[in-house]
């Protein structure tokens, strides 16, 4: 029997000037804002980072554990595939640092106001969601977004930069390069002119070659 394709919920994009706008309506933790558009961690991997998970002269973070809510706070280790080292832009560095001085290697980075994990139920509720509603009166093509579609951002903001299939799905921690295109495959349609007009680049190269070659 023949499944039907799998369809995805509609997903909401920042861009550059978004992530900054949201960014800078949350009244508190901006940096989380920041730190998931433009690394692609889930919320339960980047809330369960340590000081010594960073590598700051990389400027790399390695995911290799997460944290969820299910009543209570429930501590995991990633798949394989999800285990991975992530770069991060050096716009964040100093931000990220601050957040780290004076730590011991094993305190977490982000947390909440009493130093404990920063919950995304919480977050959402009491932070993220207002600063979403504040961004849209201001900007009517702001989208209805939850802080797991900074990670779609992260996505959608890294192709924009140039970064291929494999990297994204690095990036991200899916298993396959498959599935980072079943779920992101209308990122990289304009790669497909970028792949037309390098072709039409070289025929007509080729073709000036001939008519150079031709003449001697």
């Amino acid at each position: 029997m023949k499944l039907p394709k799998r369809k995805h919920a509609d997903r909401g994009y920042l861009s550059h000037a978004q992530v900054a706008a949201l960014a800078g309506a949350v009244d508190r933790h901006p940096e989380v804002v920041r730190f998931l558009s433009y690394t692609g961690l889930r919320w339960g991997e980047m809330a369960a980072l340590r000081v010594q998970d960073f590598d700051m002269l990389r400027r790399r973070v390695n995911v290799s554990r997460s944290v969820t809510e299910s009543g209570g706070l429930v501590w995991s280790t990633p798949k394989t595939w999800e285990r991975r080292s992530v770069p991060f832009p050096a716009s964040l560095a100093d931000e990220l640092a601050a957040l780290m001085a004076g730590n011991a290697r094993d305190a977490l980075v982000f947390t909440d106001m009493r130093g404990g994990v920063l919950r995304n139920s919480n977050y959402r509720a009491r932070v993220f969601g207002p600063a979403v509603k504040v961004c849209q009166k201001a900007d009517d093509t702001f989208p209805s977004i939850t802080p797991h579609d900074l990670r779609h951002t992260a996505a959608s903001l890294a192709v924009s930069a140039g970064a291929n299939v494999k990297a994204v799905q690095r990036m991200l921690g899916h298993a396959k390069a498959s599935m980072t295109l079943d779920v992101y495959a209308d990122f990289f349609d304009d790669d497909l002119d970028i792949v037309a007009d390098n072709l039409d680049a070289a025929i007509k190269s080729a073709a000036d070659q001939l008519r150079t070659g031709s003449k001697r």
